[in-house]
């Protein structure tokens, strides 16, 4: 029976059982997505180590995973008002300017599998210990505390000003704020390293704005996610239609929406569990995963 499912992708050349790409992608998704992340930093090394897709081409399929999955999420975070729109707009602006400019990093200078797994390995490695650090943060506001419990349907996203220099908003019963420009100017950077990696870059936008700009991780998850989806649009297009100089950048689109598919799911019962799980879980169990996953990457570069 099971050989009966198994398949090759004839654009990546990948064999595998067709429900493992699904499967995979849900379980993933499912913890992620709590986070603000659509889980496509952690697709790509399944695809890069277990499945052997090594070319360009998987940056591209991750980006079609992140259109195929993410609006499950972000219809969630929609419906439970918790999507401040000013914020997914800023980083939604920043990001895609970046993606082009990533996509050329990827095929021009750094094709070779092993020195992309040393980057991605960076990748993460920053984002790991960014998550695991600030779990022993000491929390000096009583919002720290509150979001550390399970939200009331009071936890809802209000916008109060928008301008280029600061952007406001209220969630439950807190105010926060933060730079319009500095956040355009990260996303736009991060936006170069999505690009290159396939992620679209909520993976490294969430810490950021979590760590650097103090914002509650319940309250940015829909904006990071919303921003995510709009780059890898984006990203999808560009693997697929840019000149690659004879690189293998085309996204193998049948594997991508099989990702997609599980991570829809995935991605709609994260967000719908989030408000019950404290954001210090969340984190640990990430950075644990991310930081092992890196430490990895990094040392097969030097053997």
């Amino acid at each position: 029976m099971l050989d009966l499912l198994t398949y090759t992708f004839p654009i990546s050349g990948v064999t595998t059982n067709i429900l493992i790409p699904p499967l995979v992608a849900m379980v993933v998704s499912f913890f992620t997505s709590m986070g603000g992340v659509s889980g496509a930093f952690l697709l790509l090394p399944f695809q890069v180590s277990v499945l052997n897709y090594t070319s360009p081409g998987a940056s591209g399929t991750n980006f079609i995973f992140n259109v195929v999955a993410i609006p499950s999420g972000v219809y969630r975070f929609h419906k439970e008002k918790r999507i401040p729109w000013p914020l997914a707009w800023v980083i939604m602006v920043g990001t895609v300017p970046g993606i082009i400019i990533g996509y050329y990093i990827r095929i021009k200078i750094l094709p070779d599998p092993k020195s992309f797994k040393f980057f991605v390995g960076l990748v993460l490695l920053y984002i790991g210990v960014r998550l695991f650090l600030d779990l022993f943060k000491k929390k000096t506001a009583s919002a720290s505390k509150k979001f550390d419990k399970k939200l009331t349907k009071e936890a809802t996203v209000r916008t109060i000003s928008f301008s280029l220099r600061k952007t406001e908003y209220e969630f439950w019963g807190e105010r926060f704020s933060f730079s319009t420009i500095w956040v355009f100017i990260v996303s736009f950077i991060i936006g170069i390293i999505g690009g290159t990696y396939g992620i679209g870059g909520g993976a490294i936008m969430s810490p950021f704005l979590v760590t650097f700009f103090k914002l509650p991780v319940h309250s940015i998850a829909g904006a990071t996610l919303m921003g995510t989806a709009t780059a890898s649009v984006f990203g999808v297009l560009y693997y697929a239609i840019m000149p690659s100089g004879g690189v293998q950048t085309t996204p193998d689109w049948l594997l991508g929406l099989l990702f997609g598919l599980g991570g829809m799911v995935g991605i709609y019962l994260g967000a719908r569990a989030q408000k019950h799980v404290p954001q210090k879980y969340i984190k640990l169990l990430l950075s644990i995963l991310i930081v092992y996953i890196a430490v990895r990457y990094i040392i097969q570069f030097f053997y």
